[in-house]
């Protein structure tokens, strides 16, 4: 199917957003894919193994030769039904799940091969980015190594640095960290936290990691069969109690917080989100700085009147929003609203009829664990 593109009107919102629609056959699904999604920060694509999430990538990159559709990135037309830009000429970083350096060349001959193979402009600001970058991502002391002598966290540090020198309109990141394990993955997240607030480069991050999703992404579109099944704020889209995809133990919800207060004996931090506030460990963060909190679903009971004898100490007040069946039958998934945020917790079914829970029914919402993440 082709999007008709009414040439010459261009929709003043356009340059604030990514507007992408392709349609593209497979063996196993039809890619389709119409959407516009925020032209700053991180958007991730999410789903299960299979589900399209670096077909997609690829159609953004000009890779997918029979992909149909459009694609405008912040007022530029990349892809129309007149226009197809060539991937070399789409102003894109990509990083893959594995670096793909060059093991002759050091790490400076590395970074200076893709700017040169991909004819970017080196202007009188490139030694000054150069710089920037080598220094945030922490491989200034790497520029001279041989790749083969690098980790696996050094590599993909390298392989983001490439990517960003080419001074790109968009950057996609194919699952840039599967590759690592888990001491690598949190050596490099820093980073690429780094990477969101010191570029206004937006970014396109597959990945089928809630973890990492939740620590890295703005805005959240989900992928099943190739088709979009959620699209929206990372917020707003995780506390959907029918998120689309099964998460398991994932589940749960993000909260933006700023810190309040620090407890230096407790080894705590008071945060405080549109809802209240709750106590969690100390993450190193100063007061008054901005974070993220996770509170996973199995970490959440419910309580009909306010409990004060426990070791359970972020006790909230809410309201029963919404009551559904979990994918196993003796569980039951409940999101309660608390002032403006929402939480969900999971509890067996004979729980919620033993409260005899109802909708819009208040409640006593006691968090036993929450994860400062940023």
């Amino acid at each position: 199917m082709g999007v008709v593109l009414l040439l010459g009107l261009v929709d003043p919102m356009s340059e604030k957003t990514i507007d992408l629609r392709f349609n593209l056959p497979r063996h196993s699904f039809d890619l389709y894919v119409d959407i516009s999604i925020p032209s700053t920060g991180v958007t991730a694509i999410f789903g299960q193994s299979g589900c399209g999430k670096t077909t997609f990538l690829r159609c953004v990159a000009g890779l997918e030769k029979d992909a149909v559709g459009s694609l405008n990135i912040a007022g530029q037309q990349w892809q129309s039904d007149t226009v197809n830009l060539p991937t070399h000429k789409r102003s894109i970083g990509y990083v893959f799940q594995e670096s793909a350096l060059f093991s002759h060349l050091s790490v400076k001959a590395n970074l200076e091969f893709g700017v040169k193979r991909a004819g970017t402009n080196r202007n009188s600001d490139y030694s000054q980015r150069f710089d920037q970058i080598a220094s945030m991502l922490h491989i200034s002391h790497l520029l001279e190594r041989d790749p083969l002598s690098l980790s696996g966290g050094e590599k993909q540090r390298v392989a983001i640095a490439r990517a960003l020198l080419l001074n790109p309109d968009i950057l996609l990141m194919d699952e840039p960290l599967s590759s690592l394990d888990e001491a690598r993955k949190q050596e490099v997240l820093p980073y690429l936290e780094e990477l969101k607030s010191t570029f206004a480069t937006p970014i396109l991050y597959v990945s089928h990691s809630p973890n990492e999703i939740a620590r890295l992404a703005d805005h959240m579109v989900v992928l099943e069969n190739g088709k979009v099944v959620a699209d929206g704020p990372l917020v707003e889209t995780l506390s959907r109690i029918d998120f689309p995809v099964q998460l398991g133990e994932d589940a749960g919800v993000v909260l933006e917080a700023a810190v309040l207060e620090i407890n230096a004996e407790w080894h705590l931090a008071k945060v405080q989100f549109a809802g209240g506030e709750l106590w969690v460990r100390d993450g190193g963060f100063p007061v008054g700085a901005q974070v993220r909190v996770r509170i996973l679903a199995r970490d959440v009971s419910l309580a009909n009147s306010h409990h004060i004898d426990s070791s359970i100490v972020n006790i909230l007040h809410g309201k029963v929003e919404v009551i559904e069946n979990d994918a196993h039958p003796a569980m039951a998934l409940i999101k309660v609203r608390v002032q403006e945020s929402a939480l969900i917790a999971r509890i067996t079914r004979r729980s919620a009829n033993y409260l005899d829970l109802k909708i819009g029914d208040a409640i006593w919402v006691q968090v036993k664990s929450a994860a400062l993440i940023r």
